[in-house]
Order: structure tokens, then C-alpha cells, then sequence
């Protein structure tokens, strides 16, 4: 796996076409359109349509489009992404993406519903594997999920609640991020407006010692880098924060906790 630097509008067009283009071994690009993990950012229209026109080296090139969070608001905003599947139409790349998404995250992990859109010959590619996976899938389970999801707007509106619930954890971590990281130099962190994560970023080097220290006081952080391929952020800058599951008393405490183990680790 190879990594690509992330902009605040998708990922770095310069950098994907000088992979894709010099290397046929490179058969495609994992895609998480909608508030990405772990910054939120979104992916702009020019980008979306830059990836779908790529002139890769490999015929077979696809992008792996992972709609995860596409129902996952924070705010108002409902932040839309270009149509892919039309954008590598209309750019002569009919098969180039692969679209997919599930329930794992509105009603129940691992045993939700599945969804993939794509090109006809795609679809039919699809089929004729997934036939012989499994002899039928379970057809209660897809029964409970029509009649409980019922439509688009339904579960729009069901997805409003978890809202509720999330954005004040967010709010409570960027109140205490602000307090005690506002001026730091080489400290920052994403603002999301979607999705489960926000991006804190240290200076070079700095990542590793602030989990360790964090870790030593009891609050415990995935790995750094853990969101770059392999777990290895060469600058070693990037701890993804994940304020979904604790208890509000809780956040604020463990917040306080990895912004003054950041500010202890650069020697603030």
C-alpha cells in the first residue's frame, strides 16, 4: 500500500497521477469520499472528476469507492459528492469505480445490509462470484431492515439522532483542544463536519511520545499513524481521535489528558 497526501478537498491529484501512471502493478485506490477517516475532509468536485479521467498505467485500474459515512452529519450540512459513477462514464472509464456501502454504522455492525453500485459489466462480475460465496443470505435479517429503514428520508431522520448525540462530544473535545493547543506551534487538528474522527497533529516526531504518555495516566489512544498504510506515518505527526464511546465526563477528562501530554512531549 502506498500513501498519498490528503488535501483539504480529497486526495493530492499530482501525487495519484505520478503513482498511477508510471506503475502498472498499481491496480487501484482505496476511496472514502464522505468525511474520510481520520480528518472528515471531503472530496471536491474537481477531484472526483480528476480521478475518474486518470490515464493509468493499468488497464484494469479501479477505485474502490467506500461510502462509509455518507449518512454520518454532524452539522446541517449534508456536504454532497460528485457522482463517481458518472464522472468515469462521461470521462471513458465506464468500470472504473466500484461503489459501495453498508448499514454496519445505522443499525447494527457486521450484520446490517450491503450495498455496491457500478458499471453493468461490474455488477455482473460481481454476481457470478458472490453466487457461490454462500447459499442464500440471511432474508430475515434483510425483511427487518425494509421495514425499519422504510426510505431515504426515514433513514435520514433516524440518522439525525446519533447527531445528537456525537456533536456535543465533538464540541467538547475542540473546547479543550482550543483552550490548551490554541498557539502551539506545529499543533493542530480537523474541524470535521462528518464521519467519527478527528486528525490531531503534532510536530515531526511528536505523535508516538504523546500516546506513550497519554497511555501512562490512563487514557488509551489508537496507535499513531494507525490510519496511514502499515500504521507508519513517516513524519510521525498523526493521532487519530475517536470521541464517539466515552461518557461526556469522561471525554473531557481523557481530552485534557492527550492535549497536555502533547504539550508535555514537544516541551511546552
Amino acid at each position: 500500500m502506498l500513501d498519498v497526501p490528503l488535501t483539504p478537498t480529497g486526495p493530492d491529484l499530482a501525487a495519484v497521477e505520478r503513482l498511477a501512471t508510471a506503475d502498472a502493478s498499481i491496480k487501484g485506490m482505496w476511496c472514502v469520499p464522505r468525511y474520510s477517516n481520520p480528518t472528515g475532509t471531503v472530496y471536491g468536485a474537481e477531484v472526483v472528476r480528476g480521478l475518474a479521467a486518470l490515464k493509468a498505467a493499468a488497464p484494469d485500474f479501479r477505485l474502490f469507492w467506500d461510502d462509509a459515512y455518507r449518512l454520518h452529519h454532524l452539522t446541517d450540512r449534508r456536504n454532497p459528492v460528485a457522482d463517481v459513477l458518472a464522472a468515469c462514464a462521461g470521462a471513458g472509464h465506464p468500470d472504473r469505480a466500484i461503489v459501495f456501502a453498508s448499514t454496519s454504522k445505522v443499525t447494527f455492525a457486521g450484520a446490517g445490509l450491503a450495498a455496491l453500485a457500478s458499471s453493468a459489466a461490474n455488477v455482473a462480475w460481481w454476481q457470478k462470484h458472490v453466487t457461490a460465496r454462500s447459499i442464500g443470505p440471511d432474508k430475515l435479517n434483510q425483511l427487518r431492515h425494509v421495514r425499519f429503514l422504510k426510505d431515504r428520508a426515514h433513514v435520514e431522520a433516524l440518522m439525525d439522532r446519533p447527531r445528537a448525540l456525537l456533536k456535543p462530544k465533538f464540541d467538547l473535545v475542540e473546547q479543550q483542544f482550543s483552550t490548551l493547543l490554541d498557539g502551539v506551534d506545529g499543533v493542530s487538528w480537523t474541524h470535521p463536519e462528518g464521519g467519527y474522527f478527528i486528525d490531531l497533529v503534532t510536530p515531526a516526531g511528536c505523535a508516538r511520545k504523546t500516546v506513550d504518555l497519554a497511555k501512562r495516566i490512563g487514557i488509551t489512544l489508537t496507535p499513531a499513524g494507525a490510519s496511514f498504510p502499515y500504521g507508519k506515518d513517516p513524519r510521525d505527526q498523526h493521532i487519530r481521535i475517536a470521541p464517539t464511546f466515552p461518557s461526556r465526563d469522561e471525554l473531557e477528562i481523557a481530552a485534557r489528558g492527550v492535549a497536555l501530554s502533547l504539550k508535555l512531549s514537544i516541551g511546552c
